[in-house]
């Protein structure tokens, strides 16, 4: 009975050194918690279709005593809507608005 060579390992599949992710929408998030006013209408209408949100934008602010935090998109895209309503109290880390990504 002879023993036969192990088959050679399959070559590594390069990767990027960041996440590929193909979903086109990015969420916003609070950086603090407050009470969050809008800068951005709640949704685009047919006037604001295409309203386009630059990276470093300011998106809304949260009311924190006795100033407020600016929420900025860390995004480029074309906004979609708002996920936190004027007024409402939001926390760290909760979703804001929406935004689809462009390349």
């Amino acid at each position: 009975m002879t023993q036969l060579d192990p088959a050679p390992a399959p070559a590594p599949v390069p990767r990027p050194h960041a996440e590929s992710l193909m979903v086109p929408e990015r969420v916003i998030t609070a950086p603090a918690g407050g009470v969050f006013r809008p800068a951005v209408p709640a949704l685009p209408g047919a006037d604001d279709a295409r309203l386009l949100v630059h990276a470093g934008e300011i998106v809304g602010t949260i009311g924190v005593d006795p100033a407020a935090i600016s929420v900025l998109s860390p995004f480029t895209g074309f906004f979609m809507g708002l996920l936190a309503h004027a007024g409402e109290r939001v926390r760290p880390g909760q979703a804001i608005a929406w935004v689809r990504v462009t390349a």
